[in-house]
């Protein structure tokens, strides 16, 4: 099989960031398989990251504001080392709508990236999908 590998302009400590990322993922994948819901396989990739000693954030809230004025607060699924949005989801497949998610949490905070993470397939590698700004 051939893999593409697209040229990237991201900093190489943020490629790694992403790199490290993933394979926490693909760890939890590998040991828990698809089936089971958001919030095991959120718990689990926290678990790998801590003992990776990759720095996150759970459940991170922000503000969404118009006009200046509140609207309501959302929560990130996870933030890693505050630049990188990841996004945990078990469903059939990643949908426009789960992108557009993280495109929108990044430029609410002001990152660059940030991964739609799916569990619910037979290897990670077909639930993964990057979004860069």
């Amino acid at each position: 099989m051939n893999t593409l590998r697209v040229q990237s302009n991201l900093p190489p400590e943020l490629e790694s960031l992403m790199r490290d990322t993933i394979g926490c993922c693909i760890a939890v994948h590998r040991e828990l398989g698809p089936g089971m819901n958001e919030g095991v396989y959120s718990r689990a990739v926290c678990i790998e990251l801590e003992a990776r000693g990759i720095p996150f954030e759970a459940e991170k809230p922000v503000s969404i504001r118009y006009r200046g004025q509140l609207v309501c607060q959302q929560r990130i699924d996870l933030l890693v080392d505050g630049r990188l949005v990841l996004e945990i989801k078990s469903v059939e497949q990643i949908h426009p709508v789960h992108v557009a998610q993280v495109v929108s949490y990044l430029r609410i905070i002001g990152a660059r990236v940030g991964l739609v993470v799916n569990f619910n397939v037979p290897v990670l590698k077909q639930g993964l999908r990057r979004v860069v700004l």
